[in-house]
């Protein structure tokens, strides 16, 4: 039997690179190679965001290669769809309350479509007639998913896409904020997910995002957002209150995570951590220990089918 414990990680409702991310400057540029490439000179990050900081917990590798080497990272097709997903929602939101219909958001989508078919990464999908309307129906299942949590109507909002730069605790930190409301208890932060929910066991560690985002906001308001949570479109919604307690631990573990990276940046040392999500890495074929991870887990039937470095290791 198959275990399904294994989370792929990164929201496939977003492309797995943000253009603001600390990626670390070198003193001249390079081209990627086929292969890993060891770094010979100090790397110097200039901040942080929550997916960098997970991906530099998950596997230093693995943030080498992005950050660092910039090897090709692509997003997929899940990917993609989430994001056309998001830029509906964020207009949706921006209509009157009265206007947030259903009606709208599939007027909203006829008009960003013709965005999405002129993609570079959409376009190199190379997807078929029956692949573009399989994308179509993925990404509308995940806006009409919204209709299962709340009723658009009702949402008194105060911004979509907001982007955070601020210190916190010393760490420069950088961050996009799906949506910030208001409700009758202060202020609440929302980020939308349009994979799947993951288990129960994994909710806490993903509510460290937009934990950061309150924590992000109280720096720039002098304020606690009174509550955080994420939107698993179509799913369900795991939410926190945003406690002073909350704030400190996920604070202290970003300070903890920016000081590893400094000491890292300083030597160039960023081992591999394989582990489940080597099946999700897509950066797999670069690393043999990668591979191997994979190739075991494939063999021991510990590793879900569906993994895309299945491909690469088998």
């Amino acid at each position: 039997m198959q275990s399904t414990d294994a989370d792929p990680g990164a929201d496939p409702g977003r492309p797995p690179a943000d253009p603001a991310e600390p990626n670390a400057p070198l003193e001249e540029s390079r081209t990627p190679a086929d292969t890993a490439e060891v770094v010979q000179m100090p790397v110097r990050p200039k901040h942080l965001s929550p997916s960098s900081a997970s991906v530099l917990r998950q596997c230093p590798q693995r943030w080498k290669f992005r950050y660092v080497d910039r090897l090709p990272d692509p997003p997929g097709e899940a990917a993609l769809a989430g994001t056309f997903a998001h830029r509906v929602l964020e207009d949706l939101l921006g209509l009157e309350p009265t206007e947030r219909t259903m009606d709208s958001a599939r007027a909203i989508a006829r008009q960003t479509w013709s965005e999405m078919e002129a993609d570079d990464a959409f376009r190199a999908l190379d997807l078929d007639p029956d692949g573009i309307r399989n994308f179509k129906w993925t990404a509308w299942r995940a806006i009409e998913g919204l209709w299962d949590l709340e009723d658009p109507k009702t949402v008194e909002l105060i911004d979509t896409e907001a982007e955070v730069s601020v210190e916190i605790d010393g760490v420069p930190f950088i961050g996009y904020i799906d949506r910030v409301e208001a409700a009758t208890d202060g202020l609440v932060v929302s980020d939308y997910k349009s994979g799947r929910a993951p288990g129960r066991k994994f909710s806490k560690a993903r509510l460290e995002q937009v934990l950061l985002y309150a924590a992000a906001l109280a720096e720039l308001h002098g304020t606690l957002p009174a509550r955080a949570r994420l939107m698993y479109l179509g799913q369900r919604i795991d939410e926190t209150i945003v406690t002073a307690e909350a704030i400190a631990e996920v604070t202290r573990r970003l300070v903890e995570t920016w000081e590893e990276l400094q000491e890292r940046s300083a030597t160039g040392d960023f081992p591999p951590r394989p582990g489940p999500l080597c099946g999700w890495c897509a950066f797999v074929r670069h690393c043999p220990e990668g591979l191997a991870e994979v190739q075991r887990r494939h063999l021991a039937g510990a590793l879900r089918p569906d993994a895309p470095a299945l491909a690469e290791a088998v």
